[in-house]
């Protein structure tokens, strides 16, 4: 893979769509974000649909099951595994109708390690987070999984030129800060040091991390030397632009969400672009390296919105990229 930040890929999604049209969803996807189109994932679909869930498909010798209190290590596979592996075959089946003759990058998206961990509960006992060498293995079984997946998407799609992968790690921040609740719900499961989460993350090769929760931890990822960070744009806070600062100085691209996952009315092009332009102003860097580090996308996945705004809200981080990359010195006043 690449690690170039991505100067044309101008604007993604973050992953979900709305609805149970895989096929549709796909089209959607290509249309309206053909710098860097994705997998989407589908999690109305119910059981196996869902982030971990389709995550959990990818795992090699760690199957899983739902329990009344969610997903849980199990023997060997079942029903709730085949139904996931059941899913996301025929997604691919789908990506390689719709895009089996395109050629350029595509982002695809799993659950990361760390939330899967805080998720997943072991077979009798407390969630995977509470035991480290359980973490040890699961991340493991993650790296090869994807591994796999990804080279089966470009044996579909042999036009494919670059794989984006995006570790989806909304409880990265909860992990660290010693917050993820027990399998009970009456205490707290210790904080895991930022260098086990480093040395986790660098199994991944060059990975966006894409977390939608208060309080990123954009140095840690710097170290950990991911390819890039996906972020709501409304909780990025001016604390954080010192770090901000120095992960474009380290090359990494930000992908930036500008407009909100459900339905609203859309601002028009400048506005949706405002956070971006003030940012880099803020920061002093030159405007024309704004369009080769930052990415539009929504603030974060699509699931609960209409199709009709989901396909409006990628629409709208396309224009506001193009007015990025044609007049970034006039934008954002």
């Amino acid at each position: 893979m690449s690690t170039e930040p991505g100067s044309t890929w101008e604007a993604s999604g973050v992953g979900s769509h709305p609805g149970n049209d895989h096929l549709e969803a796909v089209r959607v996807v290509f249309g309206e974000v053909p710098g860097l189109p994705y997998l989407p994932e589908l999690p109305a679909r119910g059981v196996g649909a869902d982030m971990v869930g389709r995550t959990a498909a990818l795992l090699i010798d760690l199957p899983v099951e739902v329990q009344p209190s969610g997903w849980r290590l199990t023997d060997r596979p079942g029903r709730d595994h085949q139904r996931a592996v059941d899913h996301l075959r025929r997604d691919l089946d789908g990506l390689e109708e719709v895009g089996h003759d395109y050629a350029g990058p595509l982002k695809l998206q799993v659950c990361g390690p760390w939330t899967l961990a805080a998720t997943i509960e072991l077979k009798h006992g407390d969630k995977m987070l509470s035991d480290a060498g359980a973490v040890r293995d699961l991340t493991a079984s993650l790296a090869q999984g994807v591994a796999e997946h990804c080279a089966e998407v470009r044996r579909r799609l042999p036009g494919v030129t670059d794989i984006v992968l995006q570790l989806d790690e909304p409880g990265l921040p909860g992990v660290l800060a010693g917050t993820v609740p027990t399998a009970s719900g009456f205490g707290r499961l210790a904080a895991v040091e930022e260098w086990r989460v480093e040395e986790s993350l660098r199994s991944f090769e060059a990975a966006v991390v894409h977390c939608c929760a208060p309080g990123v931890p954009y140095a840690l990822l710097r170290r950990a030397g991911v390819r890039g960070v996906s972020v709501d744009a409304s909780l990025m806070r001016r604390r954080d632009e010192d770090e901000l600062g120095e992960l474009f100085e380290a090359g990494m691209t930000l992908f930036m969400g500008v407009v909100p996952g459900r339905d609203t009315r859309l601002p028009d092009v400048g506005v949706v672009a405002k956070p971006a332009v003030e940012l880099w102003r803020r920061l002093g860097f030159a405007a024309d390296r704004l369009a080769g580090q930052v990415v539009l996308t929504p603030a974060c996945g699509l699931a609960g919105a209409s199709p009709a705004y989901a396909r409006a809200a990628l629409a709208a981080c396309r224009k506001a990229a193009q007015v990025l990359r044609d007049d970034p010195a006039n934008q954002g006043g």
